[in-house]
């Protein structure tokens, strides 16, 4: 499947060791802020913004620059040794272009024929807030994206097509499955409790980064990641398999916004 990365700076992969639990929290909360592109005449499914999400917080923390040295090496290693947040916020028109001047990492990737580009940019970590000024007028609540198995609502350019000429329906491949075959990474979600677009982009973008950071992934693995774009597969498996199946990476939230507890959530394997 198409697709695309861009940042001021290239890719390597010093793999760090993980760090998702077992912190304590600092005293002003750092966290790692991801901006989706919403864009609700051309949407993407929430799955293809979810897998872009993932590969941009891998793309970011395997850039030289969040390497020992580098540049944003200092912020990455602070918010590291904290307790992990990832914030998703989404952005459109006019705010989309003004937050790429903020240091971090953009992925593009295509969906299924009829679908909206994905779009995600992961943001070298820091201070929950203040933000910088164009990030913090992105908004958090309400990140919703249509799941692919039918029309988008209106004001969508396809459903407006198709109202007025049935067969225009024809054009847009419905599903909810992902498009990403081939990808290295698999990310499972949980079947057992409902999650917001915001909320699964911002989940699999942890299972991502545990991924990225595993012993148990030979490097040779990692380099072919890479040179992939770090495309992963996100997929929702039977309550069955969830239950028996031994994953390398197990993601479990806090429960303190959407879920009620700490709440597994996402796992992944390659």
């Amino acid at each position: 499947m198409p697709h695309s990365l861009s940042s001021s700076h290239s890719l390597s992969s010093p793999p760090q060791p993980p760090s998702l639990s077992g912190h304590p929290d600092h005293a002003v909360p750092w966290g790692m802020q991801i901006a989706v592109r919403y864009d609700k005449v051309h949407p993407p499914r929430r799955i293809d913004v979810a897998e872009a999400a993932a590969r941009a917080v891998v793309a970011l923390l395997a850039a030289p620059a969040s390497a020992p040295g580098g540049v944003w090496s200092p912020a990455v290693d602070y918010w590291r040794d904290g307790r992990i947040r990832k914030i998703v916020r989404r952005a459109r028109g006019k705010r989309w272009e003004e937050i790429q001047d903020i240091d971090g990492v953009t992925i593009t990737q295509d969906g299924p024929s009829g679908w909206g580009r994905a779009a995600a940019r992961a943001f070298v970590p820091g201070p929950v807030r203040p933000l910088p000024g164009a990030l913090a007028k992105t908004q958090v609540e309400g990140t919703h994206f249509p799941a692919g198995d039918e029309l988008p609502p209106p004001p969508a350019a396809i459903t407006a097509r198709a109202e007025r000429d049935p067969a225009a329906a024809a054009e847009i491949a419905l599903g909810s499955a992902s498009a990403s075959a081939g990808a290295l990474v698999t990310i499972e979600v949980t079947p057992l409790h409902e999650m917001t677009s915001g909320k699964l982009a911002a989940q699999c973008g942890h299972a991502a980064q545990l991924a990225w950071e595993s012993p148990a992934m030979d490097p040779a693995v990692r380099r072919a990641w890479a040179d992939d774009g770090y495309r992963v597969r996100v997929v929702v498996p039977s309550r069955e398999q969830w239950e028996t199946a031994a994953r390398p990476v197990r993601v479990t939230d806090a429960g303190f916004t959407e879920l009620d507890g700490p709440t597994e959530t996402t796992r992944a394997y390659w």
